[in-house]
């Protein structure tokens, strides 16, 4: 099972939006397709009083077929805070052993699994781990995604600074506009990022669009295990 880790270089810059593109993108092309997200925290509270998670929504209905959402995130809590403390404040602890063991259900059934991350890549998922620990453990490529604004370029380069020096190998990046009105660093960030960093893959992410496009304009999916990815 081919594998890639969906990590941010913060909280709020695409990573869900860009795992549903990808995951729509790979399953036109045939490919199967799963989504894991380890934890999330964060419910949102329906008219009938049931907590639900957007994020695990999209991601269910990013494959096309229905996934029970707890097979998709077995960890899920109700604050807005970072895992361990969302957790806590419900009298409970983020299992690390679960974290790890929920890819096992999808072994067998899909060719490539999308793993998206809590936060940036050294956010916290227990009291003593971050994604990083996770990401490193699993041992799936990183695909870092950034927010197309001003200052992304050094969040960036930090988080693939941070994954580099750990052992983490980066699939690529992806730009996420994040707004309708994009600041005007937004025309250079990927020029920049190219010319100071090995980036195997740069997409791009309009804000709305559920198609990541290369840098010469072509929608695709993130399938670096086929011969001739570029």
């Amino acid at each position: 099972m081919h594998g890639v880790f969906i990590t941010g270089t913060d909280t709020g810059v695409g990573k869900t939006w860009t795992a549903c593109a990808l995951a729509t993108r790979l399953t036109e092309r045939g490919v199967r397709v799963g989504v894991y997200k380890p934890v999330c925290s964060g419910a949102e509270i329906d008219s009938a009083g049931k907590p639900h998670w957007s994020d695990v929504d999209r991601l269910c209905n990013s494959i096309g077929r229905r996934i029970d959402p707890e097979v998709v995130c077995p960890q899920r809590f109700l604050a807005p805070l970072a895992p361990p403390v969302a957790a806590e404040a419900e009298g409970g602890r983020v299992d690390a052993g679960q974290l790890r063991s929920g890819i096992d259900w999808w072994r067998g059934r899909v060719d490539v699994l999308l793993v998206e991350g809590a936060g940036g890549l050294l956010s916290p998922l227990t009291e003593s781990e971050t994604n990083l620990d996770l990401a490193r453990d699993l041992g799936f490529p990183l695909l870092v995604v950034a927010a197309n604004r001003l200052g992304t370029v050094n969040h960036t380069l930090l988080t693939l600074h941070c994954a580099q020096t750990h052992g983490l190998t980066a699939a690529g990046v992806v730009l996420c506009d994040c707004a309708a009105e994009l600041d005007p660093s937004a025309e250079s960030n990927a020029e920049l990022l190219l010319r100071f960093a090995e980036i195997p893959w740069l997409g791009t992410l309009a804000f709305g669009s559920r198609q990541i496009v290369t840098r010469r304009g072509v929608p695709r999916g993130l399938d670096w295990w086929h011969p001739g990815f570029g």
